[in-house]
C-alpha cells in the first residue's frame, strides 16, 4: 500500500516513524519547505509545493498513491483544502492527523479572535509590550497596531519583516520549557501575548508562563476542519485506519 503523508509537524514525524519498516505499508513524506532546515524523516521524502489541487492530484496518480494523510499544521488551511479536493478527484481515501487543541484553565485569560487582523485590533485595548508567537506568515497584520513594542519569535526570520517601528525579532524552535518561557516574558517585560491555537506540547509552555504572570493571551482560533473526512489525534490511530484500507 502506497501512502503519502503531507507533513511538517511533530505528529507527521511520529506517523512516519511508526510506518517505517511497516510490513504492508510503504509511506513517503511531503514537506512544504516553509522553514529553512525542516526535520526530514528517514522515509522517502520530497520538499516543495505541488502547484495546487491539479498538481497534487497529478502526483497522486503518477506515484500510484493508495491513501493520503494530511498531517500538516492546523493553520495550513489551503493545503488541507487542496488535499480534500485532490483526494476526491482521484477517489483516494484521505485522513487527517491533528494534534488536540489546547483547552483554557480557569485561571487563564484568553481572548479568542478569528484571525491575525482581529488579533492586532484586539491589542489596542491591551498592554504595550507584546510577544507574538504566530509564525512568520501574516505578520503584516500587526501594522494595524503599530504603537506597541513587539517581540516577534519565529523559527526563521520573516522575509520581509513587517513595517513596525518598534520590534525585536527572535529565532528559536521548540520545544520550550516553562522556565525558559517565563524567563523570556520577564526579560522583555511582556504584558500581552499573541498565539495561534496550534495545540500540542512543543509550544504549550508559553501558556503556562502567561498564566503564572497573569498575562492575557490573544488566541487566534483554528480554521474549521473539512466535513466528512476522518480525523485523528494519534498517529497509531492513523496506522490502524491505513491498515483497514489496505
Amino acid at each position: 500500500m502506497q501512502v503519502l503523508i503531507l507533513a511538517g509537524t511533530s505528529e507527521a514525524t511520529s506517523l512516519a516513524r511508526q510506518l517505517d519498516d511497516h510490513p504492508t505499508i510503504q509511506a513517503q513524506v511531503s514537506l512544504a519547505g516553509r522553514t529553512r532546515a525542516p526535520e526530514v524523516p528517514d522515509l522517502p521524502h520530497r520538499i516543495g509545493g505541488f502547484g495546487g489541487v491539479d498538481g497534487l492530484a497529478q502526483y497522486l496518480r503518477e506515484a500510484r498513491i493508495d491513501a493520503l494523510v494530511d498531517a500538516t499544521h492546523p493553520f495550513a488551511a489551503t493545503m488541507t483544502a487542496n488535499a480534500v479536493a485532490a483526494a476526491r478527484a482521484t477517489e483516494i481515501p484521505l485522513a487527517i492527523l491533528r494534534r488536540p487543541e489546547w483547552q483554557p484553565r480557569p485561571d487563564d485569560h484568553w481572548l479568542p479572535v478569528p484571525d491575525l487582523e482581529a488579533a492586532a485590533d484586539t491589542l489596542r485595548e491591551l498592554g504595550h509590550r507584546v510577544l507574538v508567537t504566530t509564525g512568520r506568515q501574516g505578520l503584516a497584520a500587526f501594522q494595524r497596531t503599530p504603537d506597541k513594542h513587539y517581540v516577534i519569535r519565529t523559527i526563521d526570520p520573516p522575509e520581509p519583516p513587517p513595517a513596525l517601528p518598534d520590534a525585536v525579532y527572535l529565532q528559536a524552535r521548540g520545544p520550550f520549557r516553562l522556565d525558559e518561557e517565563t524567563a523570556l516574558l520577564d526579560a522583555h517585560g511582556i504584558d500581552v501575548m499573541v498565539s495561534k491555537a496550534s495545540g500540542g506540547d512543543a509550544t504549550c509552555a508559553k501558556l503556562g508562563a502567561a498564566r503564572a504572570r497573569g498575562i492575557p493571551v490573544v488566541m487566534v482560533q483554528r480554521p474549521p476542519e473539512p466535513q466528512g473526512v476522518p480525523a485523528f489525534s494519534e498517529a497509531a490511530d492513523v496506522v490502524r485506519w491505513l491498515e483497514g484500507h489496505g
